[in-house]
Formats: C-alpha cells, sequence, structure tokens
C-alpha cells in the first residue's frame, strides 16, 4: 500500500469549507470526502477550520480516518458553534496568513463561479490587481484542484498589506494556543 502513495510539494493543505451544514446536494459531500481521500493519496495533512461538523468535520475526519495528520485552527468565539461533536486531530487558537500561498476553490457544480466573476469584476474595476488574483486557483474535482496547486507558482509581489496579526507575531503575541480539553 505504501507505494500507492503519491510525493506531494505540499507537506500540508489548508482546507475551509461549510462548517455549520454539508449542504443540499449530495455532491458537496461527495466532493468532500474525495478531497479527504486525495490528501491521503498524496501524503498531505490537512488544516482546516477547526470545526467537528459539517463539511469540515466530515472533510477532517476522512483525511484523519486516511491515518493523516489533521489539525484544526479555530477561533475562540466560534468553538461554541463548531466543536459540537467528537473532536479529530488536533485543535489549536490562532490565526495565520501566508499570502505567497494559493487558495483553492473546489467548484462542485459550479458553485464558486459568482465570486470567481465577483472578483473578475474586481479586477476589471481595478478594485483588485491582476496580479493578486492569480492566487485563486478553481477546479471541479478534487484530483484536479490539487494538481493545480501543485503546479502553482506565484506570480506576484507581496499583495497583502502588513495586517494586524503579523504585526502582532512581529511584537511577540503568542500565534497558537492549545485548546485545553
Amino acid at each position: 500500500m505504501e507505494s500507492d502513495v503519491m510525493v506531494s510539494k505540499f507537506k500540508r493543505i489548508c482546507v475551509f469549507c461549510g462548517s455549520s451544514s454539508q449542504g443540499k446536494k449530495s455532491s458537496y459531500q461527495d466532493a468532500d470526502i474525495e478531497l479527504g481521500k486525495e490528501l491521503v493519496l498524496r501524503n498531505i495533512d490537512l488544516v482546516y477550520g477547526g470545526g467537528s461538523i459539517g463539511l469540515m468535520g466530515m472533510v477532517s475526519q476522512a483525511v484523519h480516518d486516511g491515518g493523516r495528520h489533521v489539525i484544526g485552527v479555530i477561533p475562540k468565539t466560534l468553538m461554541p458553534r463548531e466543536l459540537t461533536g467528537e473532536i479529530v486531530g488536533e485543535v489549536k487558537l490562532g490565526t495565520a496568513w501566508h499570502p505567497h500561498k494559493p487558495v483553492g476553490l473546489l467548484n462542485v457544480d459550479e458553485y464558486y463561479n459568482s465570486l470567481l466573476s465577483f472578483i473578475d469584476k474586481a479586477v476589471e474595476e481595478g478594485f483588485i490587481s491582476p496580479n493578486a488574483c492569480q492566487i485563486i486557483i478553481s477546479a471541479p474535482t478534487a484530483t484536479e484542484l490539487v494538481e493545480k496547486l501543485e503546479e502553482y507558482v506565484p506570480c506576484h509581489e507581496r499583495v497583502a498589506s502588513k495586517l494586524n496579526w503579523e504585526t502582532e507575531q512581529q511584537l511577540g503575541y503568542p500565534q497558537a494556543q492549545e485548546i485545553a480539553r
């Protein structure tokens, strides 16, 4: 079975998806499970929104069941709403920002087409730099999305300004804390 594991340029991928719901269509759930299996197949660990319910709970369980490491990162204010079931893997409080990494949209049933059109319009109207939107990668299947993420090469200078949490990190504030359970 070890020979079936693919090598990836990523050690881990961060996934955010429906946290309070599994969606009205079974295709969302199917794609979520497919994504979890694809990460396991490629030997990629999961960082996700920390919730134990909804699609985030499903993808974390799929990755965990496949033997990969799962790290949930959740804001303290969302803990009561999102951590209603069994915790999968490691859960931390904290935020991180990595503007040089791509953002992947698993565009199941063209769900994100409106968002992508909005972003295109914002570029057209001059609100978003054309280079900045290149960070967004979209694909209809988990396999295609992970392949595109693997091929991504940043084509922009630092597009995000110094954000508040980056300044806090430089000042020595703690980045993440373990959740005591």
